[in-house]
């Protein structure tokens, strides 16, 4: 069995903490890397990502990830794509390539560091050597810029992730109304019209201007602008499925802060 098959996302650990446990080292020699391919758009793949995909002797990732960089992957390079359920056994078949010298990328949407550490930590967990992260562009910082919610006056909460999300919940809950939100929803139980719901249910004032945006950077972006309560409107589901929302899973939610 191998390590990625070790963990419990309900009691733990949690592998983003693998990810997390220790800062980068200043050196690493023949690192793996992860790399940020963007929101999906490759205008939006930097170009020290996209040479960190060329290069790869093997890259690992997410089928809907790669297909999005499959041009800029070379034809000697062995690819292996996974969805959640085979997921472990590509990561097996990755690290047993990395462990004969071939260099190694591992692919993720947007920039790892927003709602990329769980891979990350997968990825650090089955190879034996060092792990580099190639930050990349991610939806919210398009988000933010559609949206004119600086980032230093806004709170960033991801919610699509595995396990429990209470702590991201309370931080919403805390800072609606006095901060800008910018929130990556999960499909399919905590869309934007769930998280507009529980926020109206906490008090939170129905008025606040929201924007949801879906597909960012891609030809079919799209946006609905709108309020809190009109967004919460939407559903009376108490366990939403992919059938009771709007929007897709390829969304961000924008929540602007009071400016009265």
């Amino acid at each position: 069995m191998s390590e990625t098959d070790e963990y419990d996302l309900e009691s733990g650990p949690d592998p983003a903490t693998v990810a997390t446990d220790h800062p980068e080292p200043r050196e690493a020699a023949n690192p793996v890397h992860a790399v940020g391919i963007g929101p999906g758009s490759t205008a939006y793949l930097t170009p020290r990502g996209k040479r960190s995909i060329t290069e790869a002797d093997v890259i690992v990732g997410f089928e809907t990830v790669v297909e999005f960089i499959r041009d800029h992957i070379g034809d000697e390079t062995t690819v292996f794509t996974c969805g959640y359920r085979d997921e472990a056994t590509a990561l097996e078949n990755f690290a047993d390539r990395v462990a004969t010298g071939a260099s190694g990328t591992a692919v993720l949407m947007g920039d790892p560091n927003h709602s990329g550490y769980q891979f990350v930590g997968k990825v650090q967990r089955v190879v034996d050597r060092p792990v580099r992260i190639i930050p990349g562009i991610s939806a919210l910082q398009i988000a933010a810029s559609r949206a004119r919610t600086p980032m230093e006056a806004t709170t960033f909460v991801t919610l699509h992730k595995s396990g429990e999300i209470d702590d991201a919940l309370a931080r919403i809950r805390r800072d609606v109304g006095t901060r800008n939100l910018l929130i990556l929803p999960r499909p399919f139980d905590w869309m934007p019209e769930s998280i507009a719901a529980m926020l109206c249910e906490a008090g939170a004032n129905p008025e606040l201007e929201t924007l949801v945006f879906e597909r960012l950077t891609h030809e079919n972006e799209s946006r609905t602008q709108s309020t809190l309560g009109a967004l919460a409107a939407d559903t009376a589901v108490a366990e939403p499925t992919r059938e009771d929302t709007d929007f897709s899973d390829l969304s961000v939610l924008a929540i602007r802060q009071n400016t009265t």
